[in-house]
């Protein structure tokens, strides 16, 4: 699997980029891939089915200046910025294997996430007396002790799928609590609880968890895009043109 750490300067593109590695597996032109990406601003994505004026406080966000964007996955809203870490996984979809279902394919890949997280919180923190064990939750939470610190989606096309998904490190929670109201569809382990009651951001560095998805992944070998991909710039810019930029796709009811 090919490894790609590249965060693009505006939002709408770091979300074309994730469609764009998912079209072009598609094509023939990419293989499987895993990448790495953090906005380096704040902006809200809502998921592919998501209603902004319920999932939304469109108000603050105005007032703040914060872009409302939506992403060509499922999934609940996020608030995007410093200190959240996104990957993405492009997976060939084979017949026979757990990719090959959308419930198997969650439960795989979640399960691997998983045990990748708690190992890697196990070494970080080796002098603790009760060791972490992250859970999978809901359908796509990654959690410890009840607490979620990621959420994730997926997208399918004929032959492989895009699982993307996002980590708390160190996100300016009160913004998210400013941001966001509470969501109109909530897993059964939320139990109604508040953003700030109901999350929790890892205490490891960044490159660590980089380290241990890698791993997790086997994702050895970084894929140069300009040799390899030389149109993905126009896959990109066409993508935010036509979609991820348009009012017509991010606002619709």
């Amino acid at each position: 699997m090919t490894l790609l750490d590249i965060s693009l300067r505006i939002p709408a593109e770091n979300l074309a980029l994730d469609e764009a590695l998912l079209d072009a597996a598609e094509a023939g032109a990419l293989g499987e891939s895993l990448r790495f990406w953090e906005s380096p601003v704040h902006f809200v994505v809502v998921g592919y089915a998501n209603k902004i004026s319920t999932e939304v406080n469109e108000a603050a966000c105005a007032r703040l200046g914060i872009p409302i964007l939506r992403r060509c996955s499922g999934g609940g809203t996020v608030l995007q910025g410093p200190g959240v870490l996104n990957y993405s996984l492009v997976l060939r979809i084979a017949e026979g294997t757990p990719m090959a279902g959308i419930t198997s394919a969650n439960q795989f890949i979640m399960q691997r996430n998983a045990e990748a997280m708690t190992s890697l919180l196990n070494t970080q923190h080796a002098t603790r007396n009760t060791p972490h064990a992250v859970q999978v939750q809901g359908h796509t939470d990654l959690a410890i002790g009840g607490l979620k610190f990621s959420g994730n989606a997926q997208r399918r096309k004929r032959d492989h799928l895009l699982f993307h998904g996002a980590i708390l490190l160190n996100l300016n929670l009160d913004l998210l609590e400013e941001v966001l109201p509470m969501p109109t569809l909530q897993p059964n382990y939320r139990a109604h609880r508040s953003h700030r009651d109901f999350l929790t951001q890892l205490s490891v560095p960044t490159d660590s968890v980089k380290q241990a998805l890698r791993a997790a992944w086997s994702a050895n070998e970084p894929l140069e895009l300009d040799s390899r991909w030389p149109a993905w710039h126009e896959s990109v810019s066409s993508l935010v043109a036509g979609k991820y930029s348009a009012e017509a796709w991010n606002l619709r009811a």
